[in-house]
């Protein structure tokens, strides 16, 4: 009886041994095949901005509610924003800051903000805002203004 148990030992321990030896050799030729981490660092964003008046009176103030959606969260991005007014007059700055000049670029701080456009016309006024971050992707917004005086 302990021969057969025997002969049973040496023919099962050879099998385990292909399996295992198949297993590691097929693990270790997965793992060769990509050996470079990749890390994604450029994310896609979109911009939600919440509605806004169409009219606005000469020296009146608008409330322009910004909020950048991204597809993922990289540490080290960084987001500018940039506009140019072209028709009518009036002047954007973010929160109390000072206003913005027109094609300047500045770094956007927060994910979240507010920018406030003051009307200095009395005809309608049109403005575009580019927001973009260090990876080349660049959000246009087109507003547009009518006189309410």
């Amino acid at each position: 009886m302990t021969t057969s148990y025997q002969n049973i030992k040496f023919i099962i321990f050879p099998i385990y041994l292909i399996i295992i030896l198949f297993a590691t050799s097929s693990t270790a030729i997965q793992c060769s095949g990509s050996s470079d981490l990749e890390v994604q660092q450029n994310f896609p964003f979109e911009v939600n901005i919440m509605p806004v008046p169409n009219e606005i009176s000469h020296n009146d103030t608008v409330e322009i509610r910004i909020k950048l959606l991204k597809a993922g969260n990289y540490l080290h991005s960084k987001y500018f924003i940039r506009y140019f007014q072209f028709e009518g007059e009036g002047k954007l700055q973010y929160y109390d800051e000072p206003s913005y000049l027109p094609n300047d670029l500045y770094e956007l701080p927060k994910d979240e903000f507010r920018l406030y456009y003051t009307s200095k016309s009395l005809v309608s006024q049109s403005f575009d805002i580019w927001i973009s971050d260090n990876f080349g992707n660049e959000r246009k917004i087109s507003f547009q203004f009518n006189n309410k005086d």
